[in-house]
């Protein structure tokens, strides 16, 4: 799935979410929020920085569910923002007119699935993050960190 299906996909989700406040918002809006918040200088899903966020925020064992084939482990909305940092979801909610509450609770509902999807299949972006942190030796040095 590439990013911006991915971000469509995201999108979607918010739309269809049970927050009133989010099924109003225009879906091109959302999509390019999402890429602003999520992505790598427009190359697509910044993983890595999403990880080190698990991993300094203590959240490490949910990252394990996300890229997994299992059950993806649900993250509160107060730890969004510590996994993606205050003043970037504030500008997500911002640019939505949404309030902070609502911009993080749409961010925990659809982001263990977004990342689920963007790191499952055939043409997966695990190859490419793979490719930014050197390879399969530089993944486990990454893991090995995040699991102490």
């Amino acid at each position: 799935m590439d990013f911006t299906e991915l971000l469509k996909m995201g999108a979607g989700m918010i739309q269809n979410n049970s927050d009133e406040a989010t099924t109003e918002l225009d879906s091109e809006s959302i999509t390019s929020a999402l890429g602003y918040l999520l992505g790598s200088d427009g190359e697509g899903l910044d993983l890595s920085t999403l990880m080190t966020g698990l991993s300094e925020n203590g959240l490490g064992a949910i990252v394990g569910s996300w890229l997994g084939s299992g059950e993806n482990e649900s993250i509160s909305a107060d730890a969004i923002s510590s996994l993606l940092g205050s003043d970037k979801v504030s500008e997500f909610a911002s640019s939505l007119g949404l309030s902070e509450e609502s911009a993080k609770n749409a961010l925990a509902e659809v982001l263990p699935s977004m990342v689920d999807k963007a790191t499952s299949g055939g043409n997966s972006i695990v190859d490419d993050m793979l490719a930014h942190v050197g390879g399969a030796e530089g993944a486990m040095s990454m893991l090995s960190k995040m699991f102490r």
